[in-house]
């Protein structure tokens, strides 16, 4: 039997679970979007510095999140680098999908790309370029990014720097499309997305162009309103020209009015507007004079008609008409000229001594009657006690021909300025603005107003020395004439009055050089680098390349040459660069290294080249065989100086060493090194190496930041430095002083070593960071020294003086030949070598050294354990080879600067070093010369005195053995021995001292040298010749 079961009713129905599953997505987005920002600002605000589990430090913590995020910071940004915020842009992304409900249940189908995503976004971070502030030893992609990055420039076919420019441009493309996916966008959401920008970028535009259009309207109406109001103006020109009063000479402007005049014009403050509406008409103003029509009204005024209050018209329509008239007019030497802009008559005198141009009127050819002055209904008196007091007389002289000067002002395009006097190229003309009678008192006050109305030009630039306040009283009333203006007025205008010399302003030319006196600074003023045009540009030298089949038609050549010789593998790369190129060979499995390395000379000459050099790559399985290219590409010294390596401010002390076999710079730190040693034959390129490398740290540190000691006995190479203000002293040539100036170096390291000691610091970095720090404080270093004992005590006493801090400069010794000094003085040469090298480092003292003959009685086993950088060029023999790199193949170089460069660890790279001509160190020495002589320190081959250089020999092991006059211990107990037993020989010295024979020896030889002992005999006796003691 059957039963009908009840189903159950579900708990909440279908509109409540939508709600809820609603506000669940929408929490969920937004817990995404809270770890999304938290991640952001994680990331942001990450600092290599902060405690994490890789640094241990108690540094403040710098990370917004505190120590929790600089913890998950540290290994994230070690891995993937900046390619962490991919994960950020992941959760910001999705977390607002969720709470906008857009494309949630896309999220598990997308989100399957996001690893390869977050791999390509480090991967691009790391094809970029750091800034000085990523002090990872990654790059911006952390190490992920930089393994992946290296395994694709490994493979690609070309050049490295070429194929990092490609995979970085196909990786930006690739990153943004695959980002689109990741993220859930749809071609729907992309195409609105993408609509709204472009009409977001029309509607910007077009709201520009109408402010844009605004602002030149408004620029444009009040253009239009200058020039009616200017166009009214010249309406009156004619009246004044037929009633013009007769030229004077002598102008009279007043520099100031009263704020309370009864007249004012309209235009004296004008409106000021914002944006570009009130910007154009300044532009419109100074893009030159607008050209005003011929005056077309005619009025005629009775001489005698009464002058009523003016208006603005009227005023500018006199001042204008005056000035026009009279610059129109062609006068003889003696008559003054008048010339203003038409505004206002604003004069400024210019020295005509200087052979400069102003800006002036533009020309006016038309000629006019001779212009009369108006007569004047107002007592004469009133007029001149005004002039006393508000107007400044300028008096100048007339020029020859002043529209030629007008022609020539307004050929340079310049602004008027009324009342400028101009003068010529050569001196001989100008144009002045004479006196002019004074105005009645209406007219003075609406001519003062619309003086100041053009106050706003900018004429600062003439007024340089002008003086603008000038005393009333500087000027008598007898100046002006009589009490009335006639004809007693009109004789002593006409008279010639000196100009004041304090208004002289000269003239600027905008073609011609001022006739200024030339300064001079001093050479130790301001040091500056080298410029690069001082070398070849990189683009005047030819380049050579083969073609992808040469290379690979070569490469099967070369496979069939090994396979000759039994050698099984595969030519799997080819790397060509400016001198060689390498076949990276992938030997067949059980195939010895040493077999194919073995084979240099046999491949050589099957592949008909000059010379063939095999060795393992490191750090992969391939063996290298690098060929010499049949054309070789000279490698440019200005490329390298000019490349981001040699820029990268981490280096101290760069050196431009060369490019390596693909053709990027190498530039080596010498801080780092921390000594170098440099060997190859004559005419391998070693001293044009030498020179680059001087070169480097001359275009790179100034004297106070690096001084050089140069040992040259060969007297040629490094001469030619000699003066420069990096040198510590002249270039030291005779092999005894060099023996000197190491000792000097020895004490100098001593010093500094006692100066770091007391500040507590462990390099000099540390030390020059202190006098940083306490010369940005304005402190003082102090010292204690002892100055004597106390008469009544005995103790002694100490007296603490202070210094000023002084920065300790790098100092780099460089000897060019180091055979020469070992065969004159081997064994002090050699202690001076090992303990500079041994302890020099801190100190910020560093070696280059170089010979031509790598032999063993010069490369001691004591300089090579000292010397972990090495540089090998061109040697005869594999002995040769193996001395200065410990392992063969220098010898199979071509020459002119091919190298080999073995840094620390041991590894060898090939390098190709740059050219260098004489032409070109001579022009950058001389460029240096030009700071003054060098500061030379006259100990460096003067050398110490005997009690100084006593502690240097014992410190530096050189009076040991009897050789200073039985001032070691070991004479003296010899000394002992001998009188107390009567016995004297090497072998009876050696059994009692427990010294070896040749230490022995050496104390018989020199108790024999100082008559203690007889020479021995036939049979090798001696005879103790001091008496026997009691």
């Amino acid at each position: 039997m059957a039963y009908q079961t009840r189903q159950r009713d579900p708990l909440l129905d279908s509109s409540t679970q939508e709600i809820i599953e609603k506000r669940g997505k929408e929490l969920f987005g937004m817990a995404l979007l809270a770890l999304g920002l938290a991640g952001a600002a994680m990331s942001l605000t990450y600092t290599p510095s902060d405690p994490s589990f890789l640094s241990a430090t108690d540094a403040p913590v710098q990370n917004m999140l505190g120590r929790t995020g600089a913890s998950i910071a540290a290994p994230v940004f070690m891995i993937i680098g900046w390619g962490a915020l991919a994960f950020v842009a992941l959760l910001i992304g999705w977390g607002l999908r969720f709470v906008l409900h857009r494309g949630a249940d896309r999220a598990v189908s997308r989100l399957m790309m996001a690893p390869v995503w977050v791999v390509l976004c480090a991967m691009y971070a790391s094809s970029l370029s750091p800034s000085e502030a990523w002090t990872q030893d990654s790059g911006l992609g952390g190490h992920l990014g930089d393994m992946l990055m290296g395994m694709m420039l490994a493979i690609a076919p070309i050049n490295t720097g070429i194929a990092l420019k490609i995979v970085s441009l196909i990786l930006g493309p690739a990153v943004l499309a695959l980002a689109a996916t990741v993220l859930g966008f749809t071609k729907d959401e992309l195409k609105r997305g993408g609509t709204f920008l472009w009409h977001g970028l029309i509607h910007t535009y077009d709201g520009f162009m109408r402010l844009l259009g605004r602002g030149a309207g408004g620029a444009v109406a009040q253009a239009r309103a200058m020039s009616a109001r200017r166009s009214t103006a010249s309406d009156y020109a004619v009246v004044e020209e037929e009633y013009a009063p007769e030229r004077t000479s002598r102008v009279i402007r007043r520099d100031a009015y009263e704020e309370d005049n009864d007249f004012v014009i309209d235009d004296e403050e004008p409106e000021t507007q914002g944006g570009l509406r009130g910007l154009m008409p300044g532009l419109l103003k100074r893009k030159g004079p607008v050209a005003m029509p011929e005056p077309e009204l005619v009025e005629n005024h009775g001489p005698d008609h009464e002058v009523e209050a003016p208006a603005e018209e009227r005023v500018r329509a006199r001042i204008t008409s005056v000035v026009r008239a009279r610059a129109r007019h062609d006068q003889h030497e003696d008559t003054p000229l008048t010339k203003g802009r038409g505004r206002r008559p604003d004069p400024l005198i210019l020295d005509t001594s200087q052979p400069s141009r102003r800006r002036g009127e533009p020309p006016l050819t038309a000629r006019a009657e001779p212009a009369m002055t108006v007569p004047m209904h107002v007592t004469s008196e009133a007029t001149v006690q005004y002039a006393k007091a508000h107007m400044d007389p300028v008096v100048a002289e007339m020029p020859e021909s002043p529209v030629a000067v007008a022609t020539e002002a307004a050929a340079m395009g310049m602004e008027n300025l009324a009342g400028i006097q101009i003068a010529l190229h050569d001196g001989s003309e100008r144009i002045n603005l004479p006196l002019a009678p004074a105005p009645e008192p209406e007219q003075a006050q609406a001519y003062a107003a619309e003086a100041d109305y053009d106050d706003g030009m900018e004429v600062d630039e003439y007024r340089d020395d002008y003086q603008e306040d000038y005393a009333a009283d500087d000027y008598a009333q007898d100046d002006y004439g009589q009490d009335d203006y006639g004809q007693d007025s009109y004789a002593a205008q006409a008279a010639p009055v000196t100009p004041r010399p304090q208004t002289v302003i000269p003239a600027r030319s905008s073609y011609e050089p001022r006739s200024v006196v030339p300064i001079y600074h001093s050479p130790e003023d301001e040091y500056e680098l080298p410029p690069l045009d001082l070398l070849t540009r990189p683009d005047s030298v030819e380049r050579y390349t083969l073609s992808n089949d040469a290379l690979e038609e070569n490469a099967r050549m070369l496979e069939n040459v090994l396979d000759d010789y039994g050698i099984k593998g595969e030519i799997v790369s080819v790397r060509p660069g400016p001198v060689v190129t390498m076949y990276e060979l992938e030997p067949a499995p059980g195939l010895k290294a040493s077999r194919v390395i073995g084979l240099a000379d046999d491949i050589a000459r099957s592949m008909s080249a000059l010379s063939a050099r095999v060795s393992t790559v490191p750090g992969r399985s391939v063996i290298g065989i690098e060929l010499p290219n049949e054309k070789r590409e000279m490698v440019v010294f200005r490329e390298i100086l000019s490349s981001r390596a040699f820029d990268d401010h981490k280096l101290k002390l760069p050196l431009a060493l060369g490019k390596d076999i693909g053709g990027d710079p190498i530039v080596a730190n010498l801080a780092k090194m921390p000594h170098l040693l440099i060997a190859g034959t004559t005419g391998s390129g070693k001293s044009v190496a030498i020179n680059t490398m001087i070169l480097s740290l001359l275009y790179r540190l100034t004297p106070d930041e690096c001084r050089l000691i140069m040992i040259d006995p060969k007297m040629l190479e490094l001469s030619v430095y000699d003066g420069i203000p990096h040198l510590l002293s002249p270039v030291v040539t005779d092999p005894k002083k060099a023996v000197v100036a190491l000792k000097w170096v020895v004490a100098e390291m001593e010093e500094r070593y006692r100066k770091m000691s007391k500040m507590g610091v462990r390099n000099i970095d540390g030390y020059n960071g202190r006098v940083k720090d306490a010369l940005s404080k304005g402190e003082m270093f102090s010292r204690t020294v002892q100055t004597g004992f106390d008469e009544e005590t005995g103790d002694p006493v100490f007296e603490t003086e202070e210094f000023a801090p002084e920065a300790m400069p790098y100092i780099v010794v460089i000897v060019d030949e180091m055979a020469d000094l070992m065969m004159v003085a081997g064994k002090e040469i050699e202690a001076c070598i090992q303990r500079l090298a041994q302890m020099a480092r801190a100190s910020g003292i560093h070696l280059i050294m170089a010979t031509q003959r790598p032999s063993v009685d010069v490369i001691t086993g004591t300089i090579k354990a000292n010397f972990p950088t090495r540089i090998s060029f061109q040697v005869t023999s594999k002995i040769d080879s193996r001395t200065i790199l410990g392992e063969q193949g220098a010898e199979q170089l071509l020459g002119m600067g091919d190298m080999l460069y073995m840094a620390g660890g041991g590894r060898i790279q090939r390098c190709h070093g740059p050219f260098v001509s004489d032409e070109e160190v001579e022009e950058i020495v001389n460029h240096l010369k030009a700071y003054g002589p060098p500061a030379y320190v006259s100990g460096v081959q003067s050398g110490p005195d005997a009690e100084r250089e006593s502690e240097l020999d014992a410190v530096l092991g050189l009076n040991t053995g009897g050789n200073t006059g039985g001032e070691d211990a070991l004479y003296d107990q010899a000394v002992q021995i001998v009188i107390k037993d009567r016995k004297c020989s090497t072998s009876y010295i050696q059994r009692k001292l427990g010294i070896g024979y040749n230490k022995a020896a050496r104390l018989v030889e020199q108790m024999e040298e100082n008559s203690l002992v007889s020479p021995a005999n036939h049979v090798g006796k001696r005879e103790i010749l001091v008496p026997e003691q009691d």
